[in-house]
Protein backbone atom coordinates (compact mmCIF):
# COMPACT_ATOMS: atom_id res chain seq x y z
CA UNK A 1 0.00 0.00 0.00
CA UNK A 2 1.07 3.66 -0.31
CA UNK A 3 0.41 6.49 1.85
CA UNK A 4 1.60 9.63 1.44
CA UNK A 5 4.41 7.85 -1.77
CA UNK A 6 6.05 5.64 0.66
CA UNK A 7 5.73 1.88 0.20
CA UNK A 8 4.45 -0.10 3.89
CA UNK A 9 4.48 -3.69 4.10
CA UNK A 10 3.07 -5.41 7.15
CA UNK A 11 5.56 -7.34 9.71
CA UNK A 12 4.51 -9.40 12.77
CA UNK A 13 6.08 -8.08 15.97
CA UNK A 14 5.27 -9.58 19.72
CA UNK A 15 3.24 -7.13 21.81
CA UNK A 16 4.40 -5.47 24.78
CA UNK A 17 1.97 -6.79 27.17
CA UNK A 18 4.14 -5.29 30.43
CA UNK A 19 2.28 -3.05 33.45
CA UNK A 20 -1.31 -5.12 33.11
CA UNK A 21 -1.94 -4.19 29.42
CA UNK A 22 -5.19 -4.80 28.79
CA UNK A 23 -7.33 -3.19 25.91
CA UNK A 24 -10.06 -5.77 25.28
CA UNK A 25 -11.00 -5.95 29.39
CA UNK A 26 -14.27 -6.80 29.98
CA UNK A 27 -16.05 -6.89 33.37
CA UNK A 28 -18.37 -8.73 34.92
CA UNK A 29 -19.91 -6.08 36.69
CA UNK A 30 -20.91 -4.38 34.07
CA UNK A 31 -23.35 -4.40 30.71
CA UNK A 32 -22.60 -3.10 27.43
CA UNK A 33 -24.83 -2.66 24.61
CA UNK A 34 -24.71 -1.01 21.30
CA UNK A 35 -26.68 3.02 21.00
CA UNK A 36 -26.93 5.34 18.01
CA UNK A 37 -27.86 8.51 18.11
CA UNK A 38 -27.72 11.79 15.81
CA UNK A 39 -25.85 14.70 16.00
CA UNK A 40 -26.69 18.42 14.93
CA UNK A 41 -25.35 17.15 11.48
CA UNK A 42 -27.95 14.34 11.22
CA UNK A 43 -25.50 12.05 11.04
CA UNK A 44 -25.82 8.50 13.70
CA UNK A 45 -22.76 8.55 16.18
CA UNK A 46 -22.59 4.91 18.00
CA UNK A 47 -21.57 4.38 20.89
CA UNK A 48 -21.49 1.28 23.40
CA UNK A 49 -23.43 2.18 26.67
CA UNK A 50 -21.64 0.53 30.05
CA UNK A 51 -24.10 0.46 32.64
CA UNK A 52 -23.12 -0.71 36.41
CA UNK A 53 -25.54 -4.11 37.19
CA UNK A 54 -25.88 -2.85 40.52
CA UNK A 55 -27.96 0.06 38.88
CA UNK A 56 -31.12 0.59 41.08
CA UNK A 57 -34.29 0.83 39.21
CA UNK A 58 -35.98 4.63 39.11
CA UNK A 59 -32.36 6.08 40.77
CA UNK A 60 -30.52 8.70 38.22
CA UNK A 61 -26.89 8.42 37.78
CA UNK A 62 -24.28 10.72 36.99
CA UNK A 63 -22.11 9.73 33.63
CA UNK A 64 -19.03 9.82 31.32
CA UNK A 65 -18.58 10.19 28.03
CA UNK A 66 -15.45 8.90 26.65
CA UNK A 67 -13.46 9.81 24.00
CA UNK A 68 -10.59 7.34 21.86
CA UNK A 69 -7.46 8.70 20.54
CA UNK A 70 -6.74 9.84 17.75
CA UNK A 71 -7.76 8.33 14.31
CA UNK A 72 -8.29 5.03 16.60
CA UNK A 73 -12.10 3.84 17.10
CA UNK A 74 -14.09 3.06 20.72
CA UNK A 75 -12.94 -0.38 20.79
CA UNK A 76 -9.53 1.31 21.62
CA UNK A 77 -8.88 2.49 25.09
CA UNK A 78 -12.01 4.25 25.22
CA UNK A 79 -13.92 1.11 25.71
CA UNK A 80 -11.58 -0.21 28.73
CA UNK A 81 -11.95 3.46 30.59
CA UNK A 82 -15.54 3.09 29.95
CA UNK A 83 -15.95 -0.48 31.18
CA UNK A 84 -13.70 0.41 34.35
CA UNK A 85 -15.41 3.34 35.05
CA UNK A 86 -18.86 1.97 35.33
CA UNK A 87 -17.42 -0.40 38.04
CA UNK A 88 -16.85 2.36 39.94
CA UNK A 89 -20.71 3.24 39.91
CA UNK A 90 -20.82 5.98 36.69
CA UNK A 91 -22.85 5.07 33.57
CA UNK A 92 -20.52 5.59 31.10
CA UNK A 93 -20.35 5.55 26.91
CA UNK A 94 -17.71 4.99 24.60
CA UNK A 95 -18.14 7.25 21.04
CA UNK A 96 -16.57 6.47 17.45
CA UNK A 97 -16.01 9.86 16.52
CA UNK A 98 -17.75 10.42 12.82
CA UNK A 99 -16.39 9.38 10.40
CA UNK A 100 -14.67 6.61 12.79
CA UNK A 101 -15.62 2.79 13.44
CA UNK A 102 -19.42 2.49 13.58
CA UNK A 103 -20.36 6.33 13.04
CA UNK A 104 -21.12 8.00 9.92
CA UNK A 105 -19.49 10.44 7.89
CA UNK A 106 -18.34 10.23 4.61
CA UNK A 107 -15.24 10.00 3.48
CA UNK A 108 -13.95 7.58 5.71
CA UNK A 109 -11.06 8.58 8.33
CA UNK A 110 -11.83 12.58 7.54
CA UNK A 111 -10.80 15.39 9.57
CA UNK A 112 -13.83 17.33 11.10
CA UNK A 113 -12.71 18.86 14.29
CA UNK A 114 -15.63 21.03 14.13
CA UNK A 115 -17.64 17.71 13.63
CA UNK A 116 -15.66 15.84 16.40
CA UNK A 117 -16.76 18.19 19.04
CA UNK A 118 -20.34 18.44 17.91
CA UNK A 119 -20.20 14.15 18.69
CA UNK A 120 -19.72 15.21 22.29
CA UNK A 121 -22.19 17.38 22.12
CA UNK A 122 -24.20 14.77 21.16
CA UNK A 123 -23.57 12.07 23.31
CA UNK A 124 -24.97 14.82 25.99
CA UNK A 125 -28.01 15.25 24.39
CA UNK A 126 -28.24 11.37 24.24
CA UNK A 127 -27.66 10.81 27.87
CA UNK A 128 -29.28 14.02 29.45
CA UNK A 129 -32.65 12.78 27.83
CA UNK A 130 -32.24 8.88 29.24
CA UNK A 131 -34.68 8.34 31.97
CA UNK A 132 -31.51 6.82 34.28
CA UNK A 133 -29.44 9.61 34.13
CA UNK A 134 -28.59 12.90 36.27
CA UNK A 135 -28.51 15.39 33.40
CA UNK A 136 -26.89 17.94 35.52
CA UNK A 137 -23.71 15.23 36.25
CA UNK A 138 -22.25 14.56 33.32
CA UNK A 139 -18.22 14.46 32.86
CA UNK A 140 -16.24 13.85 29.97
CA UNK A 141 -12.57 11.49 29.52
CA UNK A 142 -11.21 12.55 25.88
CA UNK A 143 -7.94 10.58 25.38
CA UNK A 144 -5.09 11.77 22.82
CA UNK A 145 -6.69 13.75 20.23
CA UNK A 146 -10.32 13.29 21.82
CA UNK A 147 -8.35 15.31 24.81
CA UNK A 148 -8.61 18.70 22.53
CA UNK A 149 -12.21 17.67 21.24
CA UNK A 150 -13.52 17.67 24.37
CA UNK A 151 -12.40 20.63 25.70
CA UNK A 152 -13.32 22.12 22.23
CA UNK A 153 -16.33 20.82 23.14
CA UNK A 154 -16.82 22.14 26.40
CA UNK A 155 -15.75 25.34 25.62
CA UNK A 156 -19.83 25.79 24.54
CA UNK A 157 -21.32 23.53 26.12
CA UNK A 158 -21.71 23.91 29.81
CA UNK A 159 -23.73 20.49 30.09
CA UNK A 160 -20.35 18.72 30.38
CA UNK A 161 -20.09 19.57 34.08
CA UNK A 162 -16.44 18.17 34.22
CA UNK A 163 -13.59 17.25 32.02
CA UNK A 164 -10.35 15.13 32.20
CA UNK A 165 -7.95 14.37 29.63
CA UNK A 166 -5.46 11.50 29.27
CA UNK A 167 -2.19 11.65 27.32
CA UNK A 168 -3.95 14.39 25.39
CA UNK A 169 -3.09 15.97 22.03
CA UNK A 170 -3.38 19.25 20.94
CA UNK A 171 -4.27 18.02 17.29
CA UNK A 172 -4.05 21.90 16.05
CA UNK A 173 -0.41 22.58 17.41
CA UNK A 174 0.67 18.75 16.76
CA UNK A 175 -0.40 19.40 12.59
CA UNK A 176 0.97 23.20 12.75
CA UNK A 177 4.30 23.09 14.86
CA UNK A 178 4.66 19.17 15.15
CA UNK A 179 6.00 18.19 18.74
CA UNK A 180 8.49 20.29 20.41
CA UNK A 181 8.33 22.74 17.18
CA UNK A 182 9.72 20.95 15.17
CA UNK A 183 7.70 22.17 12.02
CA UNK A 184 9.18 25.39 9.94
CA UNK A 185 6.58 27.23 8.72
CA UNK A 186 7.94 26.92 4.86
CA UNK A 187 7.52 22.84 6.11
CA UNK A 188 3.95 23.50 7.39
CA UNK A 189 3.32 25.38 3.52
CA UNK A 190 4.65 22.81 2.07
CA UNK A 191 1.93 20.05 3.61
CA UNK A 192 -0.93 22.69 2.43
CA UNK A 193 0.26 22.83 -0.80
CA UNK A 194 0.50 18.68 -1.26
CA UNK A 195 -3.47 18.75 0.10
CA UNK A 196 -4.30 21.30 -1.73
CA UNK A 197 -3.44 19.86 -5.21
CA UNK A 198 -4.30 16.31 -3.75
CA UNK A 199 -8.01 17.71 -3.87
CA UNK A 200 -8.05 18.32 -7.88
CA UNK A 201 -6.72 14.85 -8.07
CA UNK A 202 -9.91 13.97 -5.75
CA UNK A 203 -12.24 16.12 -7.06
CA UNK A 204 -11.36 14.54 -11.08
CA UNK A 205 -11.94 10.57 -9.06
CA UNK A 206 -8.07 9.97 -8.48
CA UNK A 207 -7.16 8.09 -5.57
CA UNK A 208 -7.66 9.03 -1.99
CA UNK A 209 -4.31 9.43 -0.30
CA UNK A 210 -3.97 8.83 2.88
CA UNK A 211 -1.75 10.42 6.00
CA UNK A 212 0.29 10.29 9.47
CA UNK A 213 -1.33 7.93 11.49
CA UNK A 214 0.88 4.41 12.76
CA UNK A 215 3.70 2.78 10.47
CA UNK A 216 2.76 -0.57 9.83
CA UNK A 217 6.60 -1.92 10.09
CA UNK A 218 9.36 -1.13 12.23
CA UNK A 219 13.05 -1.82 11.98
CA UNK A 220 16.07 -0.60 13.43
CA UNK A 221 16.06 2.67 12.45
CA UNK A 222 12.04 3.28 13.79
CA UNK A 223 11.62 6.37 16.09
CA UNK A 224 10.74 5.77 19.65
CA UNK A 225 7.47 7.31 19.36
CA UNK A 226 6.85 5.06 15.97
CA UNK A 227 7.71 2.01 18.15
CA UNK A 228 5.12 3.19 20.98
CA UNK A 229 2.54 3.95 18.51
CA UNK A 230 3.21 0.42 16.35
CA UNK A 231 3.16 -1.86 20.17
CA UNK A 232 -0.45 -0.81 20.47
CA UNK A 233 -1.99 -0.32 16.93
CA UNK A 234 0.02 -3.18 15.33
CA UNK A 235 0.08 -6.21 17.31
CA UNK A 236 -2.75 -7.98 18.96
CA UNK A 237 -2.39 -5.86 21.76
CA UNK A 238 -4.55 -2.85 20.53
CA UNK A 239 -5.27 -3.83 16.86
CA UNK A 240 -8.56 -3.17 15.75
CA UNK A 241 -10.42 -3.23 12.21
CA UNK A 242 -14.16 -1.96 11.97
CA UNK A 243 -16.55 -3.98 10.02
CA UNK A 244 -16.00 -2.67 6.55
CA UNK A 245 -12.66 -1.24 6.86
CA UNK A 246 -8.88 -2.44 6.21
CA UNK A 247 -6.39 -3.01 8.02
CA UNK A 248 -4.17 -1.15 5.58
CA UNK A 249 -5.88 2.06 6.25
CA UNK A 250 -6.77 1.82 9.98
CA UNK A 251 -5.04 5.26 11.79
CA UNK A 252 -4.80 7.09 8.74
CA UNK A 253 -6.60 10.38 8.29
CA UNK A 254 -7.36 11.35 4.61
CA UNK A 255 -4.44 13.98 3.62
CA UNK A 256 -6.70 16.84 2.06
CA UNK A 257 -8.97 16.55 5.06
CA UNK A 258 -5.57 16.59 7.90
CA UNK A 259 -4.50 19.95 6.87
CA UNK A 260 -8.44 21.01 8.90
CA UNK A 261 -6.41 20.94 12.34
CA UNK A 262 -4.04 23.51 10.86
CA UNK A 263 -7.22 25.69 11.90
CA UNK A 264 -8.01 24.03 15.14
CA UNK A 265 -7.17 26.14 18.13
CA UNK A 266 -8.74 24.36 21.14
CA UNK A 267 -6.88 26.02 23.89
CA UNK A 268 -7.97 29.64 22.97
CA UNK A 269 -10.74 30.75 25.48
CA UNK A 270 -10.13 27.61 28.06
CA UNK A 271 -9.88 29.83 30.81
CA UNK A 272 -13.61 30.15 30.18
CA UNK A 273 -14.56 26.72 30.84
CA UNK A 274 -14.05 27.73 34.74
CA UNK A 275 -15.79 27.00 37.50
CA UNK A 276 -16.14 23.89 35.84
CA UNK A 277 -13.04 21.60 37.07
CA UNK A 278 -10.04 20.37 34.34
CA UNK A 279 -8.17 17.64 35.31
CA UNK A 280 -4.94 16.77 33.13
CA UNK A 281 -3.64 13.50 33.21
CA UNK A 282 0.06 12.48 31.28
CA UNK A 283 2.92 10.39 31.63
CA UNK A 284 6.40 11.86 33.20
CA UNK A 285 8.06 10.24 30.36
CA UNK A 286 5.18 10.92 27.36
CA UNK A 287 6.72 12.62 24.34
CA UNK A 288 3.08 14.46 24.37
CA UNK A 289 2.80 16.07 27.82
CA UNK A 290 3.63 18.98 26.35
CA UNK A 291 -0.04 19.95 25.38
CA UNK A 292 -1.43 19.20 28.63
CA UNK A 293 0.97 21.39 30.08
CA UNK A 294 0.25 24.35 27.92
CA UNK A 295 -3.34 23.40 28.76
CA UNK A 296 -3.04 23.57 32.05
CA UNK A 297 -1.03 26.88 31.95
CA UNK A 298 -3.80 28.73 29.83
CA UNK A 299 -6.74 27.58 32.05
CA UNK A 300 -8.07 29.06 34.92
CA UNK A 301 -8.99 27.38 38.11
CA UNK A 302 -10.07 24.98 39.54
CA UNK A 303 -7.31 22.47 37.43
CA UNK A 304 -5.03 20.26 38.14
CA UNK A 305 -1.94 18.67 36.14
CA UNK A 306 -1.08 15.30 37.27
CA UNK A 307 1.60 13.33 36.11
CA UNK A 308 1.93 9.14 36.02
CA UNK A 309 5.54 8.74 37.07
CA UNK A 310 7.54 6.18 34.61
CA UNK A 311 4.47 6.51 31.83
CA UNK A 312 4.78 6.96 28.28
CA UNK A 313 1.82 8.18 26.44
CA UNK A 314 0.78 4.79 24.85
CA UNK A 315 1.01 3.28 27.91
CA UNK A 316 -2.10 5.25 29.60
CA UNK A 317 -4.01 3.91 26.49
CA UNK A 318 -4.57 0.24 27.99
CA UNK A 319 -1.73 -0.38 30.82
CA UNK A 320 -4.28 -0.47 33.65
CA UNK A 321 -1.29 -0.61 36.21
CA UNK A 322 -0.14 2.59 35.52
CA UNK A 323 -3.58 4.47 34.44
CA UNK A 324 -4.46 6.06 37.62
CA UNK A 325 -8.51 5.10 37.46
CA UNK A 326 -8.56 5.76 41.67
CA UNK A 327 -7.61 9.28 40.24
CA UNK A 328 -10.16 9.84 37.50
CA UNK A 329 -12.94 8.36 40.29
CA UNK A 330 -12.07 10.82 42.80
CA UNK A 331 -12.37 13.85 40.21
CA UNK A 332 -15.41 12.80 39.01
CA UNK A 333 -17.21 11.31 42.39
CA UNK A 334 -16.17 14.59 44.02
CA UNK A 335 -17.77 16.49 40.84
CA UNK A 336 -20.72 14.59 39.64
CA UNK A 337 -21.66 12.79 42.48
CA UNK A 338 -21.81 15.81 45.38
Amino acid sequence: MVIMGIILSFTARGQDMSNGADNFYQSERVTKQTVIFKNQYNMKVTGNLFMPKAMKEGEKYPAIIIGHPMGAVKEQSANLYATKMAEQGFVTLAIDLSFWGESEGTSRNAVSPDIYAEDFSAAVDFLGTRPFINKERIGVIGICGSGSFAISAAKIDPRLKAIATVSMYDMGAANRDALNHSLTLEQRKQIITQAAEQRYVEFTGGKTLYTSGTVHEINENSSPIEREFFDFYRTPRGEFTPKGQSPELTTHPTLTSNVKFMNFYPFNDIETISPRPLLFITGDQAHSKEFSEDAYKRAAEPKELYYVKGAGHVDLYDRVNLIPFDKLTHFFKQNLQQ
